[in-house]
């Protein structure tokens, strides 16, 4: 940091997939919840065209010319670089800046630390450079930076979470209209994230192959997007077998979410739960996203006293799950799990009892 400038902070959480599985590319809807870890930004302006970037348990420094153009360069300050393209190309006034970033988000188990690293770079850089931005549209820059600078083509609810997310509260993330409420979540339950030990695989290919065959079960019926049908249309319909399963769990998923936000706003977290567990099975019977080590990490889960369902969270092919608990149990229930999974499996797995923390705004 250069002596004399004044130094800016931000803080960008990562997040957690309630319910709402593959549903944002079929124009769905998605419950999530911003976590209390996350990434950590300080920077002070330069005065010139440089950027400097330092990170502590991210990886490595990077600098960068403002008046030489930026480019991607395939490493990690891809990331807060496409972001500071994407607040330029916007019209935000942004100019050279120091900028160390640190990090208490696991990298790898799936809560999304690359939409926090983007999330706390566009927080920092606009208390840096103020510009007149809105929180929604900020999240869209970070997405633009994910898909068009570091070419990672992903929806908008991880960005959306990190920026929107408030203690005690989910979010809904109405993926055709790109609307976000903030939901009251109750206070005496937690997320118990579990990773499986096994590396999420989720290849293009497979990725790919899912979104063709929603994208076919919604040509044949006549529709935008699997979001226009319900269940019981889906059941009457013809379609070839294996485009029913996967349309069935997305149909699903959108009907859950839906229950869920009643299940919410009576404070009924066991009914939340057995709507996650719900989830779960679809994604092994429907939509065959699931792995053998995810499985077993929801059965054991949901057989511990205080837990109140669980499933796989995010593209799902590895990775990680998340449980629904009484706070009061969650690290009794983490132990357990831990334990019984290594036993059954061998693998060796690793659990974050997590609150429901605040976004990168709430957390100013």
């Amino acid at each position: 940091m250069i002596r004399g400038m004044p130094t800016f902070h931000a803080f960008a959480p990562g997040r957690v997939e309630l319910l709402g599985n593959h549903t944002d590319y079929n124009s769905g809807v998605v419950l999530s919840a911003a976590i209390q870890m996350g990434i950590r930004a300080e920077g002070s302006p330069r005065g010139d065209s440089t950027i400097t970037l330092s990170s502590e348990g991210i990886e490595g420094t990077a600098a960068a010319d403002l008046a030489a153009g930026l480019k991607p360069r395939g490493t990690w300050d891809d990331y807060p670089l496409g972001v500071v393209e994407m607040l330029r190309r916007a019209g935000a006034p942004v100019g050279g800046f120091d900028a160390r970033f640190t990090a208490d988000l696991p990298l790898g188990a799936g809560l999304s630390s690359s939409a926090a690293l983007e999330v706390a770079t566009a927080v920092l850089t606009t208390r840096m450079f103020p510009c007149d931005v809105s929180p929604l549209d900020l999240a869209k820059i970070c997405r633009r930076a994910e898909n068009e600078f570091v070419g990672v083509s992903c929806g908008l609810l991880d960005q959306v979470s990190s920026i929107f997310g408030r203690r005690d509260h989910v979010v809904f993330l109405d993926c055709r209209a790109e609307s976000v409420v903030q939901v009251p979540f109750p206070s005496a339950l937690g997320l118990l994230i579990v990773h499986s030990g096994v590396k999420h695989a989720l290849t293009g290919g497979e990725y790919n192959e899912r979104r063709d065959q929603c994208f076919e079960a919604a040509r044949r019926m006549g529709v935008l997007a699997l979001r226009d049908v319900t269940s019981d249309q889906l059941a009457a319909a013809d379609l070839p077998p294996l485009v029913k399963h996967r349309a069935a769990h997305i149909t699903g998923e959108n009907e859950r979410v839906f229950e869920a936000l009643d299940a919410l706003r009576a404070g009924d977290g066991d009914r939340f739960g057995k709507l996650m567990t719900a989830s779960h099975r679809s994604s092994m019977e429907n939509f065959a996203n699931s792995t053998p080590e995810l499985d077993a990490l929801v059965e054991i889960a949901i057989r511990q006293p205080g837990c109140h369902g669980a499933r796989l969270t995010g593209g799902g092919f590895g990775g990680a799950i998340v449980a629904l608990v009484d706070v009061e149990a969650s690290g009794r229930i983490a132990e357990a799990v831990v334990a019984e999974y290594l036993t059954g499996t061998g693998h060796r797995a690793t659990a974050y009892p997590c609150l429901v923390g605040d976004g990168a705004l709430a957390a100013a």
